[in-house]
């Protein structure tokens, strides 16, 4: 039964990070990686498909390789995510309280890319020296 609420719950996760590919504001990797450790929780052969997947496994290989982002991954990130909340604010939602919302949202999408997630582990040896 833990088995099957793990693989429900990683399914669920793998949706949001794969709408998170289009959604402005929506993260990606860190549905992913959830998906990644409920997968491998429940189901070697869900787990294996991800991880293989030419367009997502490299989201989850990269991550628990370097044990996080890259500063470059990050500002890239934040780069895209900007921009794309800058064109959906401009073109496509006309209410300004949703715009304050989608600003709001990525506020806090630039924070969690800042501060919460770590930096890959090459970036934080190159800080020690």
């Amino acid at each position: 039964m833990v088995k099957m609420l793990y693989i429900f719950f990683g399914t669920l996760s793998l949706i949001l990070g794969v709408t998170g590919i289009f959604v402005p504001g929506l993260p990606t990797t860190p549905f992913l990686l959830l998906t990644a450790a409920l997968y491998i929780r429940s189901s070697d052969k869900l787990y294996r498909k991800l991880v293989s997947n030419r367009v997502l496994g490299p989201y989850i290989l990269n991550y628990r390789k370097n044990k996080g982002m890259t500063k470059r991954q990050k500002v890239f990130a934040i780069a895209l995510m900007w921009l794309m909340i800058s064109v959906s604010g401009i073109f496509f939602i006309s209410s300004p309280a949703i715009r304050y919302l989608l600003a709001g949202v990525g506020l806090i999408g630039t924070g969690v890319m800042g501060f919460v997630v770590p930096a890959a582990k090459q970036d934080r040896e190159l800080d020690e020296r």
